[in-house]
């Protein structure tokens, strides 16, 4: 066989892989999926929220933590200031946010704060916010403690570490403890394109704690959202682009085995817990492809998906909400607290319904 000859073959194998992995990825992100309306009565936007609230957790008293003003590769942003973290009081009738100032030796102007987790300290009850944050494109972990009277914020430190080397999300299990998700591989944004076009299982959860810094799972293709159960004995995963929830055991030496998954039909981005009847709720990007594009003539749109009985043998997965893109765009977390649902987005608004 002549040159020509093998090099036309491997053309054609390699036009043919291509194809194979264009379409894998069509189907990884819900490309042709088209979206029902379904509304909730009496929503909502969130006055002052005009750059996204990425991810949203809520305290036992109802006083809700948002994270705004993400700046991430391939995702659009529409403001040059740095992120801020608001809070707003879910009993609050004006819904009303208070943005926290930063007090101590820390770097405001580039604060671009992503996934965030709190942690209340069973001994004196004091609350503290972990924000993983990505100054300059770089991946570490901000600990700081919230003092409520004062609508602040006050730095204690910052965690980085080689195997932080993507983090999007984490859950606190400790004053300086917690669990992280990568959600890639590599870091050089080139690579990552490759990663996601051969949908490498390469991505990871990591244990981190003063003592011990660990890899606790693996085999993910992005691990996304991460939360704990009420009882703290199990930890749920956002396997994002296989469109399911990851149920982990944690053992005694902080390493996780796996339970299940549950598969939920969406890009399902934060999980946040209710914490009395432990049903997940989820932020998703039904078609992730509208994401990635981010259109403005033809918005991604928003879906909220609860799982309830999770552990049980047959969960019960419910759409709650679904929007085209025409109310909020590229929902990314869903909170419920009484008779509210909370609802934040990557880069946009975000909205808050009665279930009444």
């Amino acid at each position: 066989m002549g040159k020509l000859a093998v090099l036309s073959l491997v053309v054609i194998a390699l036009a043919a892989f291509i194809g194979e992995r264009l379409i894998a990825l069509r189907h990884l992100t819900l490309s042709s999926r088209e979206l029902t309306q379904n509304y909730l009565p009496n929503c909502r936007l969130i006055k002052g929220i005009e750059f996204g609230a990425e991810d949203i957790t809520v305290l036992d008293d109802g006083l809700a933590f948002l994270s705004t003003g993400l700046k991430y590769p391939g995702v659009p942003s529409y403001s040059d200031d740095p992120g801020k973290i608001y809070t707003l009081n879910l009993f609050d009738l004006d819904l009303k946010i208070v943005g926290l100032k930063i007090k101590g030796q820390f770097d405001k102007d580039s604060f671009n704060p992503h996934g965030i987790s709190v942690y209340t300290d069973d001994e004196d009850g004091a609350v503290y916010l972990f924000v993983v944050n990505h100054p300059q494109g770089k991946s570490q972990v901000e600990i700081f403690r919230f003092v409520e009277s004062e609508n602040a914020l006050y730095y204690i430190k910052t965690i980085r570490h080689e195997l932080l080397h993507n983090v999007n999300d984490i859950v606190a299990v400790g004053t300086e403890s917690f669990y992280a998700t990568n959600d890639h591989y590599f870091t050089n944004e080139i690579l990552k394109l490759v990663e996601l076009l051969l949908s490498l299982p390469w991505c990871d959860v990591v244990y981190y704690s003063p003592q011990t810094v660990q890899v606790v799972a693996g085999g993910f293709p992005s691990a996304n959202g991460i939360n704990i159960s009420p009882d703290k004995r199990h930890l749920y995963v956002s396997n994002i682009m296989k469109h399911k929830i990851s149920v982990l055991e944690i053992q005694k030496n902080t390493v996780l085995s796996h339970v299940k998954e549950v598969h939920v039909g969406s890009i399902c981005d934060n999980i946040e817990v209710n914490r009395e009847s432990g049903d997940l709720w989820l932020g998703c990007h039904p078609n992730g492809l509208k994401f990635l594009l981010s259109d403005p003539n033809d918005p991604p749109g928003s879906e909220v998906i609860r799982i309830e009985n999770i552990l049980s043998e047959k969960p019960k997965v419910t759409q709650v909400y679904a929007d085209d893109g025409s109310v909020i765009i590229g929902s990314s977390v869903a909170t419920q607290y009484g008779g509210k649902l909370l609802i934040g987005t990557v880069y946009q608004k975000a909205l808050i319904c009665d279930f009444e």
